[in-house]
């Protein structure tokens, strides 16, 4: 306010001056020029009545215009100081680790309102990182709880002489040391996958054979759950992606193995891959579980599970998607989640940029008219087979 007070007194000063030395000399030979003689003392009388006038007339203009940008200072300071104040209060409380800390939108002006929007948005994701550490330390301590307790109960039974070594005592040990040692590796390729340190070969393959490898991988556990499991890459005949091999099979034993946790005995996943321009576009949908809209944006987090009262055993670590994505980000594409809702099963969609074309590709034979019907269904956008359930197909 000040700043501006300042340049406006600046401003009608130099006005005055100019006026001053700019305005007698113009306006005596306008007098001359109207006939008045130059020693009249008519001309220093006018002269001087110009003089007063001018400077009274400044002086006024002077003061009216002070007031009235005073108050339009105010005015405007006022209306930046407010949204300044409160954005300033907020940071400092975020700085503090309030991360719930919001700011208005005032509408002082489209600089202020960006500024605002742009804060929340930080605050968000700040408070979304700090719930995935705090959600990170609790599953990590949830994780590791189980193991370390058992291992400590046997040491202590077998120090005290409660507990006899034999066989079952070492399985059991085995056992518990293994799941922490994969608990760590996870965190590892998790960790590594995120910072784009996992070297990859890439090489140009069929996307066929690296789907049906992946599908004959599964088979045995799809089996012996009871779930169908349909392959369909007729549309992908002849396509290639310069891919790692083997993290690309992880990405899809990822998501194979997810869609087979959350889809009941009787139902069925289906894999898919087509051209969509210049991307080849992989695809796992199940008529399972289903995914809640409020989850979807979460499920590539890592630790994250739906279903919190999932075990370890049963649920997974909560990192596979996690890495999945990055392995997916890694070879030059994308990996997205989709699901109408809970009880409606979900769609994982993976898309790599396509190479060279290449031949000998091998094609789907589609065991029962029934999966035919299931991979129609899918071309049509269903995102759920109303086909009858019959038990596990073979795939050849």
């Amino acid at each position: 306010m000040a700043a501006l007070l300042a340049v406006l007194v600046a401003s009608i000063i130099t006005a005055a001056l100019v006026a001053a030395v700019l305005g007698p000399p113009i306006f005596h030979e306008h007098l001359i020029e109207a006939g008045h003689a130059a020693d009249s003392p008519e001309i220093v009388h006018i002269e001087e009545a110009y003089r007063d006038s001018s400077l009274t007339s400044l002086g006024v203009a002077l003061l009216v215009a002070v007031a009235c940008a005073s108050v339009v200072a105010w005015y405007l300071s006022r209306r930046l100081q407010i949204p300044l104040g409160a954005l300033t209060r907020a940071a400092r409380e975020v700085s503090r680790g309030h991360y719930d800390r919001r700011v208005a939108i005032t509408g002082a002006s489209r600089e202020l309102d960006t500024l605002a929007e742009a804060f929340n948005t930080m605050a968000t994701r700040l408070e979304q990182v700090e719930d995935t550490r705090r959600q990170l330390l609790a599953d990590l301590a949830h994780e590791m709880r189980t193991p370390v307790s058992t291992v400590r109960a046997y040491s202590e039974g077998l120090q005290e002489g409660v507990v006899a070594w034999d066989e079952t005592v070492a399985a059991v040990l085995r056992d518990q040391s293994d799941r922490l040692g994969r608990l760590a590796e996870d965190l590892e390729d998790v960790s590594r996958a995120e910072e784009g340190r996992i070297p990859l070969n890439l090489r140009p393959s069929r996307v066929g054979d690296l789907v049906w490898v992946a599908a004959d991988a599964a088979r045995a556990a799809y089996q012996l759950k009871g779930v169908n499991l349909v392959v369909d890459v007729d549309r992908a005949a002849g396509l290639r992606v310069d891919v790692d091999v083997q993290r690309f099979g992880q990405i899809i034993a990822n998501l194979l193995g997810n869609a087979l946790r959350h889809t009941p005995e009787g139902g069925t996943v289906l894999v898919v891959a087509f051209r969509d321009r210049a991307e080849v576009v992989f695809r796992v949908t199940d008529n399972g579980d289903g995914i809640p809209a409020e989850q979807l944006p979460h499920v590539f987090e890592r630790f994250y599970r739906g279903d919190t009262a999932r075990d370890r055993t049963q649920g997974g670590a909560g990192i596979g998607l996690t890495i999945s994505r990055a392995l997916a980000d890694a070879l030059g594409g994308s990996l997205t989640a989709s699901s109408p809702g809970p009880g409606q099963g979900s769609t994982f969609t993976m898309t790599l940029p396509t190479t060279s074309t290449g031949r000998g590709v091998r094609h789907t034979t589609l065991a029962t008219p029934e999966a035919a019907a299931i991979i129609e269904a899918t071309h049509l956008g269903l995102r759920r087979s109303t086909a009858p359930r019959s038990a596990p197909q073979e795939m050849p």
